[in-house]
């Protein structure tokens, strides 16, 4: 099957993820790579993020996906993301708590572009919210999400739970009305899981899942192509390679091609997926 065949029958994600760093500052209890402040760097090349791009327009890829790490800890992420946007529509994800001073300034440049920030908010308690994520994150964040706005940068709302069914509805209730009233409309507010990888699993929080149950979602970061964003997880300091497609991720037709004839082999009636994003 071709890579812009499987894009186009639903069979790989129509989305390219590239992980831009690793390092943070914060240290949430279910993150995925462990990242912190102390954690090395290992980042993806600016030059590096164009050229993966410009391939995947070509392969028939619709839009790019940023994460980390914190994306914004990165001096010229603005720039690339501006760059970026001028090939395909970009999600970028954030914790939200790096927007002001001259990082804030820096996003002026975003205005009118096809860009997105998906900014992580778990609850419309702080202390519930900052328990998971961190002291102040909530504050942070809520200043965060009206300046985005009024700069024209569309915001997307993440909010992770480790059993979403289990969450009361009145909870839900005020975390919506938070997100409207900052702005964010319900179809821009993402609700899923936490997944047991990295240090969730070191926590033993969330749900178990591997390439049965997540989309697959082509994912390039320094270590190689993953089948899904969640891919490329670390616990206790060692990378998972579980849902590694390969160690090339150069040209993208490569690993492109490899996760669509993964994800081909799927028999029909079988698909157990969660449809988490």
């Amino acid at each position: 099957m071709s890579v812009s065949a499987a894009i186009g029958e639903g069979r790989i994600g129509p989305r390219l993820w590239m992980y831009a760093n690793y390092h943070c500052n914060l240290r949430c209890s279910y993150c995925l790579t462990e990242s912190s402040p102390g954690v090395l760097r290992r980042q993806l090349g600016r030059g590096a993020m164009i050229e993966r791009a410009l391939e995947a327009r070509e392969l028939g890829f619709t839009g790019l996906g940023i994460t980390g790490g914190e994306p914004f800890l990165l001096d010229d992420m603005p720039e690339r993301l501006a760059e970026l946007a001028q090939i395909l529509p970009v999600v970028v994800l954030s914790n939200g708590t790096l927007f002001h001073g001259r990082r804030l300034a820096a996003l002026d440049r975003l205005r009118g572009l096809p860009v997105e920030v998906q900014i992580s908010l778990d609850s419309a308690e702080p202390d519930e919210n900052d328990e998971m994520r961190g002291p102040e994150n909530f504050a942070k964040v809520v200043a965060a999400i009206p300046e985005l706005l009024a700069r024209g940068i569309g915001v997307r709302i993440a909010t992770t739970l480790n059993d979403p069914d289990a969450y009361p509805q009145a909870a839900m209730d005020r975390l919506c009305a938070l997100h409207r009233g900052l702005g964010v409309s319900d179809d821009h507010h993402v609700v899923r899981p936490i997944v047991r990888r990295g240090r969730a699993a070191t926590g033993d929080m969330g749900v178990a899942a591997g390439f049965d149950e997540l989309e697959p979602e082509l994912t390039l970061t320094v270590d190689g192509a993953f089948a899904t964003p969640f891919g490329p997880t670390i616990r206790n300091g060692r990378l998972d390679t579980d849902l590694l497609i390969s160690r090339t991720t150069a040209p993208v037709a490569f690993p492109a091609a490899l996760l669509a004839r993964a994800a081909g082999a799927h028999a029909p009636g079988s698909d157990a997926r969660l449809g988490i994003r």
